[in-house]
């Protein structure tokens, strides 16, 4: 499976590839479907967005054909999820259209990504939401959970370059630069001339062509 596609199978796609290992062989638009949201995922973390809507499209046309609004809902979800992973979260609107036919848990889901989580929600988050940031093993559950912790201003400074050393390890740029600015715009407010200088330099490195 691909890396990206881990906290996607996992965190909120249970029902939609609960046939990933199943006998006989899942449908077929569970496959495809699966296939173009890994590759959604990683395309986009790469900073690729023509690709990643091209396969999001792919995944949306595979849904739709179930009549199963949920499914759909969740997977909108998790394309959202990995805008938080880059910080950028904001609204879903594709989720939201789909509001109403979503499943508690989803719901929930969507106001952690939102930084408004309730002690309620919380009980209905994936276990990566809640455990503490270094024991999260899978790389984009990790940036998505530390996406949150930047929301709501509880990240610290060893969480900061942890994100930053997992987006790296994954070699997904649009997180990378996101995650090293952040540690730029830190090293500048404490007057630290030469560390801002050098974390531009590995933004400039990312960015070169």
């Amino acid at each position: 499976m691909n890396r990206a596609a881990a906290p996607l199978c996992l965190m909120l796609t249970s029902a939609l590839l609960a046939g990933c290992s199943s006998t006989p062989p899942p449908p077929g638009w569970q496959m495809s479907a699966r296939i173009s949201l890994d590759r959604a995922a990683e395309a986009w973390l790469q900073g690729n967005d023509r690709v990643a809507e091209a396969e999001m499209q792919r995944v949306r046309r595979d849904l739709r054909s179930t009549g199963q609004p949920a499914l759909l809902a969740r997977t909108e979800l998790a394309h959202c999820a990995t805008r938080v992973a880059a910080l950028q979260p904001g609204n879903c609107p594709a989720f939201d259209a789909l509001l109403a036919d979503a499943a508690p848990a989803e719901q929930a889901y969507a106001r952690h990504l939102k930084g408004q989580a309730s002690e309620a929600d919380r009980a209905l988050l994936p276990p990566t939401q809640r455990q503490p940031l270094a024991e999260v093993g899978d790389p984009l559950s990790r940036l998505v959970a530390a996406g949150v912790r930047m929301q709501v201003g509880q990240i610290t400074p060893t969480e900061v370059a942890l994100a930053v050393e997992t987006a790296s390890a994954q070699g997904w740029s649009r997180p990378l630069l996101a995650w090293l600015g952040v540690q730029r715009q830190r090293a500048q407010q404490a007057g630290d001339v030469a560390e801002a200088a050098r974390l531009q330099r590995r933004m400039d490195l990312v960015t070169a062509r």
